[in-house]
C-alpha cells in the first residue's frame, strides 16, 4: 500500500473541536448569526489586541469589504504587493479600481518600502497619488510596517492590511492587521486555525466594523420589513463554523510553536544542502512560519525547484511552488508594477514544503530524504 499522500498544510483537528460544534449543533443555533459568532468575535479581538472585529465568509470576503468601508471607489487606484495570491487583488477589481503592484524586498519577501517611498514621492509630484494600499503580510512574516505607515500617512494613502496568511505573527510585539485602518485574516482550511472556510474583518473604528457587518449581511435596513437601501452581501458566517473557530483559537499559541518547530528541524537537518536556501525572518518580529518556503539555487542544487517538486509528489509528498507575482498573471496583464525582478525571483525559484503543525517527525524525515536525494547527498 503507497503511503499516505501528505499535504502541504492541512486543518489540525481535535476532540475538542468536534465538542465545541456538538455544542453549537446541540444548542440549535445553525444559522449565520448567534452565540458563537459573537463570542469568536469578542475573543479574536481581544486575542490579537483590537478593539473590534466581525466574522466572515472567508479573508476575500473580508478584504472586499474592508476595501469599500474604506471608500475605494471605481477609478480609484489601490497599491498592492505583486508576490502574493490572488485574492489580495481581486477585491480591487471588484469594485471597479485598478491595482498597482510594487515588488518585494528580499530581506521579508514583501512589500519593498524603499520602492514604495520612491513611487509614492512620484506620484504626488504628478498630483496621482493612490487612494489604498493593501498591504500583504506573506507566509507569515510580517511586512516592514513602520516606514510603510509613515509613507503612507505623510501621502494620505489609506492602509488595509492582509494578514490572512500571518494569524500569530507580530511586528515589533504587536499583531499584523492591527496597523492600518482595516485588517483581515482568513480561517480557510490550510492556515493556522481553521474554521473550514471563514475570515474576521478587524479595526480599532468601531464604525468602520459596524458598515461592513451591515454590508456583509445584505445590507437590510432597520425596519421591520426587508428594506434595501444599499447594495449589500451574503458574506455571514454560520454559528457552526464560529464554533469551531473559537475552539481553535484556544490552541493557537501551540500551533504556532509547532510551526516553527516544523521549520528549525527543516533548517537544521537541510543546513549542509547546497544551493537550497530558506525564507528569511526579518529581525523586527516573529514569524509564524506558516508555510516552510525555500529558494532552489538549480546551477548548485543541481535541479530545479520544479523537478524536486515532482521528486516529492512521486513520494506522495505535496509542494508547491511560492506564489506567482501579480503582474506575471494573465488577469492583471497592463496593470502598473513597480520593480518586479525579486519577485520573479522568488517564484522562479521558491518552493514550499509540507508545513502543518500536525506534521509527524518521520514524514518530515522522509521529506529531508527525498531533498538531500535529490542533491545528491545520498
Amino acid at each position: 500500500m503507497p503511503p499516505i499522500r501528505i499535504h502541504l498544510s492541512p486543518p489540525h483537528m481535535e476532540p475538542a473541536d468536534l465538542a465545541m460544534i456538538q455544542a453549537a449543533f446541540a444548542s440549535n443555533w445553525i444559522a449565520p448569526s448567534g452565540p458563537d459568532v459573537d463570542a469568536f468575535e469578542k475573543e479574536f479581538a481581544a486575542k490579537i489586541g483590537v478593539k473590534h472585529a466581525t466574522a466572515v465568509s472567508s479573508g476575500t470576503a473580508a478584504l472586499h469589504l474592508a476595501l469599500r468601508v474604506v471608500g475605494v471607489q471605481p477609478g480609484d487606484e489601490v497599491i498592492c504587493s505583486t508576490l502574493t495570491f490572488v485574492a489580495s487583488a481581486n477585491p480591487i477589481r471588484y469594485l471597479g479600481a485598478t491595482p498597482i503592484f510594487i515588488d518585494s524586498d528580499r530581506s521579508t519577501w514583501n512589500l519593498d518600502p524603499a520602492l514604495l517611498a520612491a513611487f509614492l514621492e512620484t506620484r504626488a509630484r504628478l498630483g496621482r497619488v493612490p487612494r489604498a494600499l493593501v498591504l500583504v503580510h506573506l507566509y507569515g512574516q510580517s511586512a516592514d510596517i513602520t516606514p510603510i505607515m509613515e509613507l503612507c500617512d505623510r501621502y494620505g494613502v489609506i492602509v488595509v492590511e492582509d494578514a490572512a496568511e500571518a494569524l500569530g505573527t507580530t511586528y515589533k510585539g504587536r499583531a499584523p492587521g492591527t496597523f492600518g485602518r482595516c485588517g483581515i485574516f482568513s480561517f480557510n482550511g490550510n492556515k493556522i486555525i481553521t474554521t473550514s472556510g471563514g475570515g474576521m474583518l478587524v479595526s480599532n473604528d468601531p464604525e468602520l466594523v459596524r458598515q461592513a457587518k451591515f454590508l456583509g449581511t445584505q445590507a437590510r435596513d432597520h425596519e421591520e420589513y426587508y428594506q434595501h437601501s444599499q447594495m449589500g452581501y451574503n458574506y455571514r458566517l454560520s454559528n457552526l463554523l464560529a464554533a469551531l473557530g473559537r475552539s481553535q483559537l484556544r490552541v493557537l499559541d501551540e500551533r504556532v510553536a509547532a510551526r516553527r518547530e516544523t521549520f528549525e528541524r527543516y533548517q537544521t537537518r537541510l543546513a549542509n544542502v547546497p544551493g537550497l536556501t530558506f525564507m528569511p525572518e526579518a529581525s523586527f518580529g516573529r514569524s509564524s512560519r506558516w508555510l516552510v518556503c525555500v529558494q532552489i539555487d538549480p546551477a548548485v542544487f543541481g535541479m530545479d525547484h520544479e523537478s524536486l517538486r515532482i521528486a516529492l509528489n512521486e513520494e506522495n509528498f505535496e509542494s508547491r511552488s511560492v506564489w506567482k507575482p501579480m503582474h506575471m498573471q494573465p488577469l492583471f496583464a497592463g496593470c502598473e508594477c513597480i520593480g518586479g525582478e525579486v519577485a520573479e525571483e522568488l517564484f522562479l525559484k521558491g518552493l514550499c514544503l509540507p508545513s502543518g503543525s500536525n506534521l509527524a517527525l518521520a514524514d518530515l524525515e522522509r521529506v529531508v530524504a527525498v531533498i538531500r536525494r535529490c542533491a545528491g547527498l545520498g
